[in-house]
């Protein structure tokens, strides 16, 4: 064979191999770089308890899966389901998360006597847990529980009195100022009403309950001691904090935002709250439903892929970091880094020896509603 033809060959051959790699490379490209109208928006609505942990994973998530857009918002928990029911967002949600997945309920059933149909893609899945607890500045929340337990009957006590030198406060502290948020927005609200109504009551009540009168005096106690309540609960801690001991003495809370804003309220005031367990409280989970109305099935899948990287070890250990407990029980909560189970916050524990409830049903929740919003 002519030398010639033979380098002639080995050329056409290089052009061959250069050409395919080529191939393969654009190949690739395609897999990992998404193209344009192939990116997948996925629109979360959550309580504004999550909303930091969920921006932090939202960045995580977006760096791990390109082809995939994700947009969170943030509301109270019952106005994410009055707002998706009735139709009055500006946007059209994939993910709701409601800071108490027995709301879920309440949502499908108001949804399927509109539309007949099976609301979500999939069973609701549960991503993190709180407890309800109490805060107080320190030296107030010596006087008005000395035996360092939370009491309803001396909230209630306080709450009549109207200021702190009745109950053995300083003259000085001025009025009695209790903080809860907004029981037709919000789900500590909701809450915080029904074991303050247990607690009247003596045990486990029923939508009957709240016909009682003397429930029905409280509610108008409640009401007019908390002027304009905050619609989240984050919203109200962040308040609490600024306005001081002033004009917000005690209040009812997530633990979460308790532990996590703890560090903020020690740097605002010096001396920082004290958080006090509920016996009983109630344990409330953080739980996700994929919606169907205006999603479709791919939007759902890119959705439910947000999910499941959500419950994994390490973005559970974020929630932690924000002073959620995980559902994934298999985390220390001390182990996790930065964890505030670790921080010696007054109050706080791993384990609180109170009897946990489960939240409260949607019939319940419907006649909290209804009797504070009827309540002068």
């Amino acid at each position: 064979m002519p030398p010639g033809l033979k380098i002639h060959k080995t050329k056409s051959q290089s052009v061959k191999v250069i050409t395919s790699v080529a191939i393969i490379i654009a190949a690739l490209g395609l897999t990992y770089v998404p193209l344009p109208g192939l990116k997948k928006t996925v629109i979360i609505v959550s309580g504004t308890e999550l909303q930091e942990p969920l921006q932090i994973l939202e960045t995580k998530f977006e760096q791990e899966n390109p082809n995939i857009k994700l947009e969170l918002k943030f509301q109270g928990s019952q106005d994410m389901v009055n707002n998706y029911v009735d139709q009055k967002n500006d946007f059209k949600p994939t993910i709701l998360i409601p800071a108490n997945g027995e709301i879920l309920p309440e949502l499908s059933d108001r949804l399927r006597t509109t539309t007949q149909t099976e609301p979500f893609y999939d069973t609701p899945q549960p991503l993190a847990k709180t407890l309800l607890v109490g805060i107080a500045w320190p030296e107030r929340g010596k006087v008005l529980f000395p035996n360092g337990r939370f009491q309803w009957s001396k909230l209630e006590q306080a709450m009549q009195a109207g200021n702190w030198g009745k109950i053995g406060g300083s003259s000085n502290w001025g009025s009695f100022d209790f903080v809860t948020t907004d029981p037709t927005r919000s789900n500590s609200g909701q809450l915080t009403l029904n074991l303050w109504t247990q607690s009247k009551l003596g045990g486990a009540i029923n939508a009957d309950s709240f016909n009682n009168s003397s429930i029905q005096t409280l509610f108008s106690l409640i009401k007019k001691s908390v002027y304009q309540p905050p619609r989240s609960t984050d919203i109200l801690l962040q308040e609490f904090i600024v306005r001081g001991a002033n004009d917000a003495d005690v209040a009812t809370v997530y633990e979460s935002v308790a532990l996590y804003r703890w560090q903020q309220s020690a740097a605002s005031k010096g001396r920082p709250y004290q958080v006090y367990y509920l016996d009983p409280s109630i344990e409330t989970t953080a739980t996700a439903a994929i919606v169907r109305r205006d999603v479709e099935a791919a939007t759902a899948k890119a959705a439910k892929q947000f999910l499941d990287f959500l419950t994994q070890p390490e973005q559970q250990a974020v929630f932690v970091r924000y002073g959620f407990r995980p559902v994934n029980n298999n985390i220390d909560l001390k182990t996790v880094p930065n964890s505030p189970w670790s921080q010696n916050i007054p109050g706080a524990e791993i384990k609180p020896s109170v009897k946990i409830l489960p939240p409260p049903d949607s019939k319940t929740i419907t006649e909290i509603q209804r009797q504070w919003e009827r309540t002068n």
